[in-house]
């Protein structure tokens, strides 16, 4: 396993301070923060009409973590609109240490800038990152919860639309007709242009296998069963990309330079050992990020060298930091992944304390500027979400007014006319001391009334082979 950086976007499977519980009679509440309530019925309304988004209970979590945020933060904001109380000294300090390492970096590492025409051609002809397809496909997903049967009977459907494909028939009209893919379904299943990691791997690997004209066999994706044309391979002449590939040049170059600065750090820092069992206590701390640990639990080394130690401490106000998905990456990671994850944390504090051993720690005068900008961004962006002043009617209680501002947002965010609100570190802050989190039942009977009511809207005629239940598209890009 790889522990990369997500790039897919906040709907994802959040693990946050709140685990789900089975607290609730009815089942009909979703999550809870503090005395606010989101209910299925919210949770439909808010979903039901995004069939670009899957129905699943990573996605009602998704949603109701980010509602349990801005509940709570709209509450905060109806205490106090600066929201002076929050602490953005985590944030700060992360802000601050990487300033201190683009600074290490710009000071002690030379790069040779100097490219030259030579150069560029051997890259040109040895790499294959400029070649660029224009693709169609015809997509079906198999129902929710299918069985055995369900998925063979989908796979021979598509193996159906293939024969009558090689058989003369137009691809194009098959993909508007049976395609679940709406994005491409009404443009013939016409993908456009796309490069190398735009899409998921099995569909590149499949893709760049064809020539131009040429139909795959089943491709399969999470996404679902694809059939795959290929209609255009192009490569951009030498005179349009010299001057991207000079960019891929000096980039790696830099990276070489980079890797030769860390390893004489680490050399003179001594051995890096991981401990025993620290793959283990990273695990639980990603699993639990809003865990509080004693003095000595923090105080607990992962990582060792001669002059000093990665603490549990320190390790999860870096997990604080990162994306709900990441913490599910480090939270289900295996030991050799954990490993080498912990590993580079360590080295990123070498080279802090290489920073400031240089004199490049930043002054209490950036370090107060920073907050500040912090606070700035969190209040503008609560205030083009609709969370901050909170909006109540004469005499109206603040819970109902927290919920309809919480709901509004989410609306906004899923609508695209507003981006989500990260909170980072402020989340565990405004969860602190407070009642929340989502609720099993309530996920379950959500996922279950989105999947009906979508299903009941069935797909037209025109639209279904005989006896194909309906599903959800989503997209093919990575």
């Amino acid at each position: 396993m790889k522990l990369t950086r997500p790039t897919i976007g906040w709907v994802v499977v959040l693990l946050a301070a709140g685990a789900c519980s089975d607290d609730t009679p009815d089942g009909n509440v979703v999550a809870r923060a503090g005395s606010v309530e989101l209910t299925v019925d919210d949770v439909v309304d808010l979903l039901v009409d995004r069939e670009d988004l899957p129905v699943t209970a990573d996605l009602v979590e998704a949603v109701a973590e980010l509602w349990i945020d801005y509940s709570l933060l709209a509450s905060e904001a109806a205490e106090d609109s600066t929201l002076s109380d929050l602490d953005f000294q985590p944030m700060v300090r992360a802000g601050l240490d990487q300033e201190l390492l683009v600074a290490l970096r710009d000071s002690a590492i030379q790069v040779d800038t100097i490219v030259t025409d030579e150069d560029l051609r051997t890259l040109y002809e040895s790499s294959g990152g400029n070649v660029r397809y224009r693709a169609r496909h015809i997509m079906l997903q198999y129902p929710l919860q299918a069985t055995q049967s369900q998925r063979d009977s989908v796979r021979d459907r598509l193996g159906e639309l293939r024969s009558r494909i090689t058989g003369g028939a137009s691809f194009e009209e098959l993909a508007r007709s049976f395609s679940q893919d709406r994005g491409s379904a009404s443009a013939g299943g016409d993908l456009g242009f796309f490069g190398p990691g735009d899409m998921v791997r099995p569909f590149e690997d499949a893709i760049s296998g064809l020539e131009p004209g040429e139909v795959s066999e089943i491709v399969e994706t999470p996404m679902g069963l694809h059939l795959i044309r290929l209609d255009e391979r192009e490569r951009p002449a030498f005179e349009d990309v010299s001057s991207q590939i000079a960019t891929q040049l000096r980039g790696q170059r830099a990276q070489e330079a980079e890797s030769v600065f860390v390893s004489g750090v680490e050399e003179r820092a001594g051995a890096l050992t991981v401990v025993d069992e620290a793959s283990a206590v990273v695990r639980d701390l990603a699993a639990n990020p809003s865990v509080r640990l004693s003095g000595r639990a923090a105080r607990r080394p992962l990582v060792e060298w001669p002059s000093g130690a990665l603490t549990a401490g320190r390790v999860l106000e870096l997990l604080r930091l990162e994306p709900p998905a990441f913490q599910q990456q480090v939270a289900d990671g295996e030991d050799e992944a954990l490993d080498g994850f912990l590993l580079a944390l360590a080295r990123r504090e070498l080279l802090l304390d290489e920073a400031r051993a240089s004199g490049l720690e930043a002054s209490q005068a950036r370090a107060d500027s920073l907050a500040a900008e912090l606070s700035a961004q969190i209040r503008t962006a609560a205030r083009r979400l609709g969370l901050l002043p909170l909006e109540r009617a004469p005499g109206e209680r603040l819970e109902p007014a927290v919920r309809r501002a919480a709901l509004d947002a989410l609306s906004k965010n899923l609508t695209g006319a507003s981006p989500t609100l990260p909170l980072g570190p402020l989340s565990y802050q405004l969860r602190s001391g407070t009642t929340h989190g989502t609720l099993n039942a309530g996920v379950g009977r959500a996922v279950l009334e989105l999947g009906r009511q979508r299903a009941s809207r069935g797909l037209s005629a025109d639209e279904m082979m005989p006896g194909e239940p309906p599903a959800v598209a989503d997209s093919v890009g990575s």
